[in-house]
């Protein structure tokens, strides 16, 4: 009995020195490293992204009314005349923040740069180039994800993934005439019919609850997403398959099921290029017109179906998504004209006459950067790796080392290197999807993933209805009128 009570004793000593020291080297710890260390415990309880999100909400909003009580009344850039006239380029007026554009470095999302999240996301069995799951993950949370926590990702949207009869209905009477991407907007329109926060608003959720159904909500819709591209793309571009779309596999990954609804699914280095395009593609900053567009309609409460789409309408203009196909349709009049191994002379002559003609050079120059766009770069390598004696890509190179210094020569390009849509329609002709039109699609398939994880956050902080203020050109004559 004496022996027992000693044991228990010594045990009970034990465990409190065990956790004095425990207390002693957390102490001891700097602050990142008890972050990553808390980041790392926290994910290996394998929470889904719904719970982890709850978890980080409350601190976020303590983080921004920090923010706002120490830095809200100092000035932030100052505005001048011509930026109201110059479409507000480059104006800080806005709060985003899945990712950062700077002028010199590029994109960074949530603070990780393209080759950071090439090396650090999860990725496939056998793949190289990271899930569009764990970029999600990254983008809502600021965290990297674990490959379980991505795959329960995958197996989720796979579970939401099946689209409304009458919303196939919708796509399969669309005349193939119709542009993809109205039919692109008008079926994600129609989604809103099952929206989740549309519901719970009219039932008069609390607002501090608002990002729960809007969370499912852009769930729901990027999981769609591969059904509506892959229905688009077989109506109009295999209407012998019009209406008949294989099944969403739960045990692949979003791009396998996009490839697969696609009719690509079979060739691995294009399921591989889903991953990559959608990856870098998902958010570029709040700024550019799809993704201004959806924060725009989702700060009047408009739901993320709503706002989704309207965002796609901007997409779809010609300054915006629809870059890349001119890129292609460019090349293709240069090799036409010029065959599919001209010279560095012939290829310089090309170029000097689109500029005398009153043309740019598409793909060249970007409004916000000032170097060769990381997304470029990544696509270039990509190339590099799987289709490195292809001659459209050969072009495509030989045009990166020619077009800047003509461009700096000619002074047209405050930056005169390549952005992201001077690779993106080579790549995807050489596997076989030469349909330009359908280009801007995929992008809107992309592009979701930063919109969505924005309009969570939005709704999680309370961010208001946006109302900035708008002159006259007279106003401004009023306001400078017998001013210095």
């Amino acid at each position: 009995m004496f022996l027992k009570a000693h044991l228990v004793t010594c045990l009970f000593l034990l465990h409190k020195m065990a956790s004095a020291t425990r207390s002693l080297l957390r102490a001891a710890r700097p602050a990142g490293v008890r972050t990553q260390i808390r980041l790392a415990s926290t994910s290996s309880k394998t929470l889904s992204l719904k719970e982890r999100l709850a978890e980080l909400i409350p601190a976020e909003i303590e983080n921004v009314k920090a923010t706002r009580a120490a830095h809200g009344k100092k000035a932030f850039g100052p505005v001048i005349v011509d930026q109201l006239y110059g479409g507000m380029r480059g104006l800080p007026a806005l709060i985003w923040d899945g990712s950062v554009l700077d002028a010199e470095e590029g994109i960074r999302f949530r603070g990780k740069t393209i080759p950071e999240c090439q090396a650090l996301l999860p990725k496939a069995p056998g793949g190289s180039e990271p899930l569009p799951e764990g970029l999600f993950w990254l983008l809502v949370t600021g965290e990297i994800p674990t490959q379980e926590q991505v795959t329960a990702l995958s197996k989720e949207w796979a579970a939401r993934a099946a689209l409304p009869e009458f919303v196939e209905e919708i796509l399969d009477r669309c005349p193939p005439t119709l542009h993809p991407m109205s039919q692109f907007s008008l079926a994600v329109t129609a989604l809103n019919h099952n929206s989740a926060f549309a519901k719970a608003y009219q039932e008069g959720v609390n607002k501090k609850e608002y990002w729960g159904p809007v969370f499912e909500d852009c769930m729901d819709l990027i999981a769609k997403l591969p059904n509506i591209a892959g229905r688009i793309y077989r109506n109009v571009f295999a209407q012998q398959a019009q209406g008949k779309l294989p099944a969403i596999d739960a045990n692949k990954d979003y791009s396998a099921n996009l490839s697969t609804l696609l009719g690509f699914g079979e060739n691995p280095a294009f399921v591989e290029l889903m991953r990559l395009y959608i990856t870098i593609h998902s958010d570029h900053e709040g700024g550019n017109v799809s993704a201004h567009t959806g924060k725009l309609v989702g700060s009047a409460l408009s739901d993320p179906f709503l706002s989704y789409a309207a965002a796609l309408n901007g997409l779809a203009g010609p300054l915006h998504g629809l870059a890349n196909q001119e890129v292609l349709i460019w090349l293709k009049k240069m090799q036409s004209k010029l065959g599919e191994e001209p010279t560095d002379e012939a290829v310089k002559e090309y170029i000097w006459s689109t500029l005398k003609s009153g043309q740019v050079v598409p793909g060249y120059g970007h409004a916000v950067l000032r170097k060769t766009d990381p997304r470029y770069t990544a696509q270039r390598e990509f190339a590099l790796k799987h289709l490195p004696d292809d001659k459209m890509f050969k072009l495509v190179g030989q045009i990166y080392h020619l077009v800047p210094d003509i461009l700096l020569e000619a002074g047209k390009a405050k930056n005169p290197w390549p952005n992201v849509d001077a690779h993106s329609g080579v790549l995807l002709t050489h596997y076989g999807m030469d349909q330009m039109q359908f280009y801007t699609v995929l992008f809107g398939v992309s592009r979701a993933f930063g919109v969505a994880a924005q309009l969570i956050w939005d709704r999680a902080l309370g961010a208001p209805l946006e109302r900035p203020k708008s002159y006259s050109t007279a106003a401004i004559q009023k306001i400078f009128k017998d001013k210095s």
